[in-house]
């Protein structure tokens, strides 16, 4: 994770559109003297079993958790409830040999969804891309591939990068590489979360994952005052035109988000004397993010989040 950490403040200290206001962090370190505790599965929308078909459900979901905003009534809850139906109703359906035969209409099904799929074709590659890698080298199991890390979140990001390119989420930036990580990283943050830190959820390193940077978080962290953009990057939000993918502006909202709660983190951390993590900020932050429906965020086509 230190290179997502010191490619996200290059980024930061080079940006031409976003910048991270230090007096914003301040003020909301501040005001902040705990970080306001969320569970994980604060809406109950998660299948959990604590076994190795929860680590199964999550790394699918998390392989296909990008990209709603093109379809209006599409979003994460939908995904998530969707597969932990499907999941209850067979505890076959995420097995890798059947990952890998899925095709759209099939996915539509599972989900009981009524349309196509943003980015369908790739929601569907994803799938069979995890399936095929996992029967390989993990003999089916998304659980062997965690218990392969050693309780080590790190190491979990760099396994999971390295066997499912779908997870290599990085850019090349004014002609530096940036990492972000989004999706493996959340992959870690989600069995911490729903394990509770112990079995399958028990990292030792688990301080060492960053904010997994999507649509939401600097879209709230610009309401907070700790972002600000371009005029010109500002209006193209508010007009709700589509960023490129890979573009100046779109990596430099998420990689000054990164940075931005890096260094809200050690200002609380230093206020309130105890550790903080960042994935504690990260699940407030996209809390209050979605539950304020006025919320714009910027419109990217991306399949890493």
């Amino acid at each position: 994770m230190d290179d997502v950490r010191a490619s996200s403040a290059w980024v930061a200290s080079h940006s031409s559109h976003v910048v991270v206001d230090s007096s914003g962090i301040e003020k909301v370190a501040e005001t902040i003297d705990t970080i306001p505790k969320v569970n994980w599965d604060f809406e109950g929308i998660h299948y959990f079993d604590n076994g190795p078909l929860t680590v199964q459900y999550l790394f699918v979901l998390d392989a296909l958790n990008f990209c709603f905003w093109p379809d209006k009534d599409l979003n994460y809850d939908n995904l998530a409830a969707g597969l932990k139906a499907a999941l209850q109703n067979d505890k076959s359906v995420f097995d890798a040999d059947r990952l890998q035969k899925y095709t759209g209409p099939e996915l539509r099904e599972l989900l009981k969804w009524p349309r196509p799929l943003p980015l369908e074709d790739e929601r569907v590659r994803l799938l069979h891309e995890v399936g095929f890698e996992l029967e390989r080298s993990f003999d089916g199991k998304a659980s062997n591939l965690v218990e392969s890390c050693g309780k080590s979140a790190v190491k979990l990001v760099a396994l999971v990068t390295r066997h499912f390119p779908g997870f290599r989420d990085h850019s090349v930036y004014k002609g530096h590489q940036v990492f972000l990580y989004k999706r493996a990283q959340i992959f870690a943050a989600d069995l911490w979360g729903a394990f509770g830190g112990q079995g399958y959820g028990e990292f030792y390193d688990i301080g060492s994952i960053t904010i997994m940077a999507d649509y939401i978080v600097p879209a709230v962290l610009r309401q907070l005052g700790v972002l600000k953009y371009s005029a010109t990057l500002a209006s193209m939000i508010e007009a709700n035109s589509q960023i490129d993918a890979g573009s100046e502006e779109e990596v430099e909202l998420r990689a000054c988000s990164i940075y931005a709660v890096e260094k809200m983190k050690e200002l609380i951390s230093m206020k309130s004397g105890k550790q903080v993590l960042s994935i504690e900020l990260d699940l407030w932050l996209w809390s209050f993010g979605i539950q304020c429906p006025t919320l714009q965020h910027h419109r990217t086509l991306s399949i890493y989040y």
